[in-house]
């Protein structure tokens, strides 16, 4: 079970986590969850190119290491990247020690301060270990507002499309995968996202990262 859009109580339960940018004019913030992959991440990358937008790429190290000149042309596209843990880690059945060691064993190829828990699953022990890991530059625990439900086998890339497009405003962090499992759903709604939104006057930006 997972929810489309994140609900207001969820929010104030996680305070010090992130859901959404504050803005005050019409912009989202793309993200990618599980890459670099072979084929949907450079999919991503040339179709995020054909509409001048901006993503942040939440990466799993392991992937990284596997296609080190994807995660390459993430950078060199101008993309911001973030941690996803080197393994895609459940912070809810593993020891706190498991997971940071997991964290920075990603950390050796992904140079960010902008962190995504895999699953959304993170214990507030964890968090607050994982804080103290770099005290002159603040871990950025980026989490979302909509869930374009991508990863779900059972829905249509229709249905994903139709989740982004009624539940989005500005400042909505937007997740999507770029993944074998997403595939199929995500390459059909992607382009419809960007086209939509662009129609009606938005732009899409990345994450930044704070060093």
């Amino acid at each position: 079970m997972y929810l489309v859009k994140t609900p207001f109580w969820l929010r104030l339960f996680y305070p010090g986590l992130t859901w959404r940018i504050p803005v005050k004019e019409k912009v989202l913030y793309l993200s990618f969850d599980d890459g670099p992959h072979e084929t949907a991440t450079p999919f991503v990358l040339d179709t995020l190119q054909q509409y001048n937008a901006k993503a942040t790429f939440f990466c799993i190290g392991k992937n990284v290491e596997r296609y080190p000149e994807i995660y390459q042309r993430i950078l060199q596209d101008g993309h911001s990247v973030g941690n996803h843990t080197q393994n895609h880690l459940n912070g809810w059945k593993v020891t706190d020690e498991a997971y940071i060691n997991d964290y920075q064993l990603a950390a050796q190829n992904i140079h960010s301060d902008l962190f995504r828990p895999p699953y959304g699953r993170i214990r507030r022990s964890q968090q607050k270990k994982m804080q103290l890991l770099t005290p002159n530059s603040p871990l950025q625990t980026i989490m979302w507002d909509v869930l374009s439900g991508d990863f779900d086998t059972t829905l249509t890339g229709d249905a994903c499309l139709r989740y982004v497009l009624y539940h989005s405003r500005p400042g909505s962090i937007i997740v999507f995968h770029d993944s074998t499992k997403a595939w199929d759903r995500m390459s059909y709604a992607l382009p419809k996202v960007l086209e939509y939104f662009s129609n009606k006057g938005y732009r899409f930006e990345k994450i930044e990262q704070r060093k």
